[in-house]
């Protein structure tokens, strides 16, 4: 991730439960190639997906996002495919770790009133300095869980790999 200041982008709604195989099918995985597996992200749920994002959007999810296989593919896709960042109320604990190991941010916010109010669409801004989330089309806000400094420090170099690779030269 080149910068972790100003991560501004609309949001895109999923429900609870949304597991890897709906955010890169298991048919896909044939390849490692990040940029060929961002063409197929959330193609399951929403067909048209990956091309109706932009680069810096958001997804904003309910509980237990990224549930199910313990594959790399499904971080690495959605960094590829221009995510800035998740929002959802818990992550599965292997895609949370597998996220910050690919350089893909996200954010807990415990208060899943808050997603709640999140619709699709609504323009959000991230603050991790502020530890918080602005979402300007409704002037509000809402605080996530704090990021352990370790987990910056993978997000701040673009993952594990290129964080090694930092620490060996």
């Amino acid at each position: 991730m080149a910068s972790l200041a100003n991560l501004s982008g609309r949001a895109w709604k999923f429900a609870d439960n949304i597991d890897t195989d709906v955010i890169i099918a298991a048919r896909y995985l044939n390849t490692s190639d990040e940029n060929a597996l961002a063409k197929h992200i959330m193609e399951d749920a929403r067909p048209d997906f990956a091309s109706i994002i932009k680069k810096g959007d958001f997804i904003v999810a309910g509980e237990n996002f990224g549930c199910g296989s313990s594959r790399e593919h499904a971080p690495l896709a959605l960094k590829a495919a221009g995510i800035a960042c998740v929002i959802a109320p818990s992550f599965a604990r292997i895609f949370y770790r597998n996220a910050f190991n690919m350089g893909l941010l996200i954010l807990e916010c415990e208060d899943s009133s808050v997603i709640a109010s999140i619709d699709e669409g609504d323009i959000l801004e991230a603050d991790l300095a502020q530890g918080k989330v602005f979402n300007r089309s409704k002037n509000s806000e809402f605080a996530f869980k704090p990021i352990p400094a370790f987990m910056l420090e993978l997000l701040q170099s673009g993952g594990l790999i290129q964080y090694a690779k930092k620490q060996i030269s």
